[in-house]
């Protein structure tokens, strides 16, 4: 299938990625809070990423040199016939990874119109530093400015960057969205899992939420380290720290892909986020669609199970898969099959994301229409670009 099959010729992505350079959270860190920022160090003559005084272990430097876009594809398939042994391919850093006047050009080139891009590296910190809100904080209200600074978060209302928040603690949460509102932000990135201790949809959060609302901010649920690997896998003999490249099966079954979304959007369900902030939307990227028929059918059943139980939040009006064809937004990987997760929710609700320039998406974002091939036209629009251009307005 084409492009001019699907009467979409120009594309929107919910889900493309930037690199971010070495001062993304020196550059406007508090003064008080600068040994404990995130940052670049020399450690037995090798580039390191640290937070506070312990290394990020997650993800290594991406600043010289990165992965070429959409090569896991490819090594994959290659492996799969036997052709070549498991390696990452690597390239020198484009201008487009890093620059926006540069991934503007790139879009025309490739026929993405707007496009939504969220961090690599200042998605992921959150888990190494949570364990202190202040410093947490610091880093992420340094991070924001230095993304408003390089790229802004609308760049010629076609690129849409997504700033970070925490909700470890409710009062620096509010003005960290007082602040993405005040400059125009579109989106906010907020960390799969819990805030802390508490469901990231407890009523201590609201005024939060009210304000997200109130300014028709849409939240963005972006794969992330939630935490799950040190605070659950590790009673199951496996690493609390994985690096990504090392993530086992294990893991990638049971904690780091499908649970920290999972466990969210029953939360905000059946915790009726929903249902005391009936504007909000979120969008779950990266997370693929696996869960998405168990999750639902899951939620419908155990309402049922738990009436008789406490609600937090309030009791949920209505089947908790009608309220997700509300609110929430998915986009799968371009390997799956759209079918069911366009069943469950309506093709309205399935957004396209390349992943670009990560090595797990696709190079060319029209190759993801290889995954769209058994859904009529009219789907393929709206996944490809309607749905998204709706919801930027």
């Amino acid at each position: 299938m084409d492009a001019a099959s699907t009467d979409v010729d120009w594309f929107v992505d919910a889900d493309s990625h930037l690199y971010e350079p070495r001062d993304a959270f020196t550059r406007y860190i508090d003064p008080a809070f600068r040994e404990r920022a995130v940052r670049v160090e020399i450690v037995d003559g090798v580039e390191r990423i640290m937070v506070g005084d312990a290394p990020m272990t997650f993800l290594d430097p991406l600043y010289d040199t990165v992965p070429v876009p959409g090569s896991l594809r490819e090594v994959l398939r290659s492996l799969a016939s036997g052709r070549i042994t498991e390696e990452r391919l690597t390239e020198p850093m484009r201008p487009e990874f890093v620059n926006p006047d540069a991934r503007l050009a790139w879009m025309d080139e490739h026929r993405v119109e707007r496009a939504v891009v969220v961090p690599s590296l200042g998605g992921v910190v959150e888990t190494f530093m949570d364990d202190d809100p202040l410093h947490t904080d610091a880093n992420i209200r340094a991070f924001n400015r230095w993304l408003a600074d390089d790229w802004g978060l609308v760049h010629q209302n076609r690129i849409f960057t997504t700033p970070m928040v925490s909700l470890l603690d409710v009062d620096l949460a509010v003005g960290q969205i007082e602040w993405i509102a005040e400059h125009g932000g579109r989106f906010v990135h907020l960390r799969p899992g819990p805030a802390g201790a508490r469901s990231p949809a407890d009523p201590v959060f609201d005024p939060f939420w009210a304000r997200v609302e109130e300014a028709g901010i849409v939240v963005v649920l972006h794969i992330s380290e939630s935490g799950y690997n040190r605070d659950i896998t590790t009673r199951w003999s496996e690493a609390g720290r994985p690096n990504a490249w090392n993530i086992s099966a294990f893991q990638w079954t049971v904690a780091y892909g499908d649970r920290p979304i999972m466990d969210t959007i029953a939360a905000f369900v059946l915790h009726n986020l929903f249902g005391r902030f009936p504007g909000l939307q979120v969008m779950s990227l990266e997370n693929g669609s696996l869960w998405v028929p168990y999750l639902l059918a899951a939620m419908d059943k155990m309402k049922g199970m738990g009436r008789r139980s406490p609600w937090l939040g309030g009791p949920v009006v209505g089947r908790p898969s009608d309220i997700c064809r509300r609110h929430l937004y998915v986009s799968p990987f371009h390997e799956e099959d759209h079918r069911p997760v366009v069943e469950l929710l309506g093709a309205d609700r399935v957004v396209f994301g390349s992943d670009f320039p990560h090595p797990e998406g696709v190079a060319e974002p029209a190759d993801y229409l290889e995954g769209l091939a058994n859904l009529p036209p009219d789907a393929v629009a709206r996944i490809m670009r309607h749905n998204l251009d709706e919801l930027l307005g």
